[in-house]
């Protein structure tokens, strides 16, 4: 996970045992609604039957996420949904006859161990904002929980070997393409609407350069999900592991660039955000250019040989960079655990020092007449990138008007 708490193991009401969670998916802080007086405040501007059903719904999300720590996903989900039905009529309702906007207060705290920060908007696309935000969260949490899933290791294995279902994986991809159109959806729709006062004071992670990196990031995540697959299946070419490699090397550089223009980059979630995907840019190339030493190791002139080894070489130190990485993200506040080396890294850590070894000593001698070579590191090839967000629309809004 990455700054949330939601699947920490909750040992009675009182006594909390603090679990350090385990980050295959970087998930996002969980927020639940804080009781209001909704009936004083929107008295008048909505019914009474309308008013009740927020009430009811914003009391039921605050109790689901508090008893289950965010894990009853379809049941948030599903509240989540409805609740945006209604909110989508009271923006409409407000628009049409400019008399809710400003008048209710709705109050969120963030969910977890920590110290429980709380917003209070009175600008309904706000509201909207924190609700889709928090159904990407969700997303992210279901996806984290498919890629560490129940009864996961092999059996028979010495080593506890953890295998992921090719099912599981294909559903992670799913939902890391729907968190990254919900995001996108805040950062394209929705923080158009606000004001800049609103947008100034925005949490660290509803600020537009990072709702913009964690869509992009969630994109990077996929393809490196694709790339297990890929590595798994026998159909898969060595051309087409290069490509999603490549691939998942220009999502988190895009990533990395997007965030590391925030302000808010020093700090809190955002600070965290980063060096996770600093962690996962470093593994995405170390692959690439594994995979491109391979395609360019069959080529049979002595250039080729030379140049795949130098891919080799790098990779090797790369992979050595991408551990130190992990754990400067791992101990980053609130501290997380890395999963244990599995999957195409597991598979990757075994492969890369072993080729670079021996193809070093096998093409040692056109290392000395080409020491030029070794001095510049191949280009890894640009390819177009393939995952895309999911579209995302709002549900159909239901009429608020007073009766």
């Amino acid at each position: 996970m990455g700054c949330a708490t939601s699947t920490n193991a909750v040992v009675g009401r009182k006594n909390k045992k603090r679990i350090i969670q385990e980050s295959v998916v970087f998930v996002l802080q969980f927020r639940v609604p804080v009781q209001s007086d909704l009936q004083r405040q929107l008295k008048g501007v909505a019914p009474k039957t309308t008013i009740d059903r927020l009430s009811c719904l914003r009391n039921q999300i605050e109790l689901v996420a508090e008893d289950t720590g965010g894990s009853a996903i379809s049941e948030l989900r599903t509240a989540l949904e409805e609740y945006l039905c209604l909110l989508t009529g009271l923006i409409k309702n407000s628009s049409e006859n400019d008399g809710t906007e400003g008048c209710v207060e709705f109050k969120w705290r963030t969910l977890g161990d920590g110290p429980r920060e709380e917003i209070c908007c009175t600008n309904l696309w706000m509201e909207m904002l924190i609700v889709i935000h928090m159904m990407a969260a969700l997303a992210l949490t279901e996806a984290n929980s498919l890629m560490i899933p129940k009864n996961c290791y092999a059996s028979g294995s010495g080593n506890g070997v953890r295998v992921v279902s090719t099912d599981c994986r294909r559903d992670a991809v799913d939902l890391l393409l729907k968190a990254s159109g919900y995001l996108e959806f805040c950062d394209r729709e929705i923080l158009t609407q606000l004001p800049p006062d609103i947008k100034n004071k925005l949490p660290d992670d509803m600020q537009e350069s990072v709702l913009q990196t964690l869509s992009i990031q969630a994109l990077g995540q996929g393809t490196e999900i694709q790339l297990g697959l890929a590595v798994d299946s026998q159909k898969a070419t060595l051309s087409v592991k290069r490509r999603i490699a490549c691939e998942q090397v220009i999502y988190f550089t895009q990533a990395y660039h997007c965030l590391s223009s925030c302000e808010a980059v020093s700090h809190g979630c955002a600070k965290k955000l980063l060096r996770f995907i600093y962690w996962k840019f470093l593994e995405a190339k170390a692959a690439a250019y594994y995979y491109h030493g391979l395609v360019t190791d069959k080529g049979s002139e002595p250039a080729c040989h030379v140049s795949a080894v130098c891919c080799f070489l790098a990779a090797a130190e790369i992979l050595g960079e991408s551990k130190k990485a992990c754990l400067s993200f791992c101990l980053a506040p609130p501290v997380t655990r890395a999963p244990p080396m599995w999957g195409v890294m597991k598979h990757l850590s075994q492969k890369i020092p072993e080729v670079a070894f021996r193809k070093s000593q096998t093409y040692g001698y056109l290392l000395e007449e080409e020491e030029k070579a070794m001095q510049c590191l191949p280009e890894l090839p640009d390819f177009q990138l393939s995952l895309r967000p999911d579209d995302f629309e709002l549900p159909e809004m239901e009429d608020v008007s007073p009766a």
